[in-house]
């Protein structure tokens, strides 16, 4: 009788997703507890939304098709179906027009949270992501635009970039839809295929962005994106539209005053900043560092933009006969950390037990009272949690980097005097119990 093989799973990750290391999570904190003192001293409202919203709450402006879980993460429940949020503007949508009487107008609201999204992945582009969203709902006004970006500034400069680092892109929308007047495109998917095509001018050049706006493009990979099918001489009337080098619409004029008010210098107008959501309406901002990023491998990659967003005054009204034109600022928080962690070195404390060693079960509550004691000053104090020789102790404490180990064993328990080992350079001293506390602080 042949015995059954049993198949072992796959220790690999699906494409998109990462497992996530303490020093990177600790940075990532770091950067979450800057923008919380950003949005408290600005006056935003901390919200929380589920990870998953009705496929039709979060609408079709991700989704290249008909299906309802094509790009995004979808399944069917009970006829309905329910999908993964892929950003966190469209469930604040939903939110709003559900409690639209008792918010305040304007509403403004921030937030932090996971979005996935069904796509293609690449360098520091993932499936699963942290995302931080800023909003205004309710107004019109050009200050709220212009004040997203000036707080965006301030937050990456909290985390430790330099204004020469990043700049802040501006366009608007309206420059756009008046092209596409100009070209006679009035075709609503062509204009989002066109949109998506233009989007991507940082990652692909404008050759590659080119093919996108005509037939389509093949990447490396052999997967082909079909294109806008545009005449090549509307496509050279869209390049020469995306080499202007002033805006002439009314709503960043009014927005280019405000940053003149506030002193803000850190921005440029870039036509060619489009943002690939159907829902902007108006003017639209982009986050770009302006450093070289690398891959693991140390290659410099075509990193893009760390965040964006812009004006979308239409989509809480889809849910009702609703007045609440709105404005927000996206984050990709786990894209910002990557790009971080090469410019600079994070000084961020990664608490590492002291370990004390066991000699002897039956010595148990002599450790524990070792422990108790540190642990209430705030040290990290773990026991050895196994079963293993004193060799087998000390590797592990080398490879959690302990800062130091305690050998408490029956000569130094009846003598009152456990020893205190350094690693960082082995050298051992007897000390009372109750002197433990101040040597240990000396060491971390």
């Amino acid at each position: 009788m042949t015995k059954e093989k049993k198949n072992k799973p796959s220790k690999d990750l699906p494409l998109g997703f990462v497992d996530r290391q303490e020093k990177e999570l600790l940075v990532r904190d770091f950067i979450i507890s800057n923008i919380k003192e950003v949005m408290i001293k600005y006056g935003f409202q901390y919200l929380e939304t589920p990870s998953f919203e009705y496929a039709d709450s979060i609408g079709k402006f991700l989704p290249d098709k008909d299906r309802p879980d094509e790009g995004v993460f979808s399944f069917k429940d009970e006829n309905k179906w329910l999908s993964l949020r892929y950003d966190l503007t469209a469930p604040l949508a939903r939110y709003v027009a559900k409690n639209y009487l008792e918010i305040p107008k304007p509403f403004k609201r921030y937030q932090l949270g996971t979005v996935w999204r069904n796509e293609k992945p690449g360098p520091g582009r993932f499936r699963e992501f942290l995302q931080f969203d800023a909003d205004f709902v309710g107004t019109k006004s050009s200050q709220a635009d212009a004040e997203l970006c000036i707080m965006i500034s301030e937050i990456l400069e909290k985390c430790g970039l330099t204004k020469s680092e990043y700049i802040i892109k501006i366009s608007s929308r309206k420059i756009t839809e008046e092209l596409f007047k100009k070209i006679n495109v009035s075709d609503n998917q062509q204009k989002l295929t066109a949109l998506r095509a233009l989007d991507k001018i940082d990652r692909l050049g404008w050759d590659g962005v080119k093919e996108l706006l005509a037939a389509g493009r093949k990447d490396k990979s052999g997967d082909f994106t079909k294109g806008a099918n545009l005449k090549p001489e509307n496509i050279e009337v869209i390049k020469e539209t995306l080499n202007k080098k002033t805006p002439d619409t009314e709503d960043l004029a009014e927005i280019l005053k405000i940053f003149e008010d506030y002193n803000f210098i850190n921005f440029e107008f870039d036509p060619s900043i489009v943002r690939g959501l159907e829902y902007y309406t108006g003017a639209i901002f982009e986050v770009n560092l302006k450093f070289d990023v690398k891959n693991n491998k140390g290659q410099v990659i075509q990193f893009g933009s760390i965040g964006g967003g812009g004006r979308y005054d239409n989509l809480v009204s889809n849910f009702g006969n609703l007045d609440a034109p709105a404005t927000g600022i996206s984050i990709g928080l786990d894209r910002l950390v990557y790009a971080l962690m090469q410019k600079k070195e994070f000084k961020v404390k990664q608490s590492k037990p002291v370990v004390i060693c066991v000699f002897d079960k039956n010595s148990m509550k002599e450790y524990i009272n070792v422990q108790t004691i540190l642990r209430r000053a705030g040290i990290s104090t773990e026991i050895y949690p196994g079963e293993s020789k004193l060799k087998k102790q000390m590797e592990y404490a080398n490879k959690i980097k302990s800062p130091a180990v305690i050998l408490y064993g029956e000569d130094e328990i009846k003598l009152g005097k456990p020893t205190l080992r350094n690693l960082s350079n082995g050298k051992e001293q007897s000390i009372k119990i109750k002197e433990l506390v101040n040597e240990i602080k000396k060491i971390i």
